[in-house]
C-alpha cells in the first residue's frame, strides 16, 4: 500500500527538497493550498461564504523547533482572525489549529501549546467564531484532549478532532458526546503501528460507522469529516434515525476535494463547511493529502510527467 510510504516521506528532509523541487508540484500543492499568505487566501473566504459555505482556516506547518516559532504560529492565527473580522465573516469560517504548532512537542510543550493557544481561542470568540483542536500521531492526544477539556471550562464552544482508525476513539466519542463536544470525525491520516490503530480499509470504515453512532446519539455536535460518498449518506441516515435537525450536525471537506459535492451538501440545507489551509510550510499537509487518496497522487505524477 502506498499510505504508509508516503506518510513516512511526510518525515523525509531529503523527500522534501526533492519534492519541492520538482516541476509539477507547485500545480498540485495549489490545488490543496491556495495561498502563502493571509491576503491571498481572503479571496477563497469571500467567494466560498458567498457560495452558501462554511470554512474552517488552518495555518499549515508542523515541524516548530523553538519557542519563538510557536509564538509566531500564534501570531498569524491572529492576524487571519483580524481580517475576517474585517470581513464580518466570524461565526462563518472557524480556526483549525495543530498543537505542535504551538509548541506541543518543545520542553514543556503542554503548558507552552495551552499558553499559546488561548489567545487564539479568546479572540475567534470574540468575533463569534471557535477553533476546533486536530488531531495529529496518537502519542500527542492526552495532551490534545486535556488542553481542549481546559479551554472548555471558558469556551466551551471549542472543537476537537477524533480519528476512527485508533482503537482507542470509541471510548473518546463516548466521553466527548456526554459531554456536549462539538467534535470532528475522520479517518485517520498519520501513519500508526498495529498495536494502536487498524490497519485495514474495511476495519477503519466499519469504525468509523460506531464512532459516528455514538456522536449522532450523543450531547454534542458531530462534524463529519469525509470525502466518502458511502459514509456520508450512512451519517445522512444516523443524523435522521437520532432526530437531529439540518443545522445540529455538519458535513467538513477539504478544500480542493469533492468541491461540486461541497455545494451539492449545503444546496439541500446541510451545514457544509471546507477545511482551507494556506502557509508557506505546506510539505506535511500535502503528503497526507496524497496518501489519503491514490487519485492524488496519480494526479500529481501527471502532473510532474506533463511538466518536466
Amino acid at each position: 500500500m502506498l499510505g504508509p510510504v508516503i506518510l513516512a516521506a511526510s518525515r523525509s528532509d531529503r523527500m522534501r527538497r526533492l519534492i519541492s523541487a520538482a516541476p509539477g508540484t507547485k500545480q498540485v500543492v495549489d490545488r490543496f493550498i491556495p495561498g502563502e499568505t493571509v491576503g491571498d487566501i481572503v479571496p477563497i473566504i469571500e467567494d466560498l461564504t458567498g457560495r452558501g459555505l462554511e470554512l474552517t482556516m488552518d495555518v499549515v506547518g508542523e515541524d516548530i523547533t523553538t519557542p519563538e516559532q510557536a509564538a509566531a504560529a500564534r501570531d498569524a492565527y491572529l492576524e487571519l482572525i483580524d481580517r475576517i473580522k474585517d470581513l464580518e465573516l466570524g461565526p462563518k469560517v472557524e480556526m483549525s489549529v495543530k498543537l505542535s504548532m504551538f509548541g506541543q512537542a518543545l520542553e514543556h510543550g503542554h503548558e507552552l501549546a495551552l499558553k499559546n493557544v488561548r489567545p487564539v481561542v479568546e479572540a475567534a470568540a470574540a468575533i463569534g467564531t471557535t477553533v476546533t483542536l486536530d488531531a495529529e500521531d496518537h502519542t500527542t492526544l492526552d495532551s490534545m484532549f486535556a488542553i481542549h477539556e481546559e479551554l472548555r471550562k471558558d469556551f466551551p464552544q471549542t472543537g476537537c478532532v477524533i480519528q476512527a482508525y485508533l482503537f482507542r476513539t470509541e471510548a473518546d466519542a463516548r466521553r466527548l458526546a456526554a459531554n456536549g463536544s462539538r467534535v470532528r470525525l475522520v479517518k485517520g491520516a498519520y501513519k500508526e503501528p498495529a498495536e494502536v490503530a487498524y490497519q485495514n480499509k474495511h476495519e477503519i470504515d466499519k469504525a468509523y460507522v460506531r464512532v459516528l453512532r455514538v456522536l449522532m446519539q450523543g450531547d454534542g455536535y458531530p462534524m463529519i469529516g469525509s470525502h466518502d460518498p458511502r459514509l456520508i449518506s450512512i451519517g445522512q441516515e444516523l443524523a435522521r434515525t437520532a432526530g437531529r435537525k439540518l443545522d445540529e450536525y455538519e458535513f467538513q471537506m477539504l478544500y480542493g476535494i469533492r468541491s461540486d459535492e461541497h455545494l451539492c451538501l449545503a444546496a439541500e440545507g446541510h451545514r457544509m463547511r471546507v477545511y482551507t489551509a494556506f502557509g508557506t510550510d505546506w510539505y506535511g499537509y500535502f503528503m497526507r493529502r496524497l496518501a489519503e487518496k491514490p487519485a492524488n497522487l496519480r494526479f500529481f505524477l501527471r502532473s510532474m510527467v506533463s511538466k518536466g
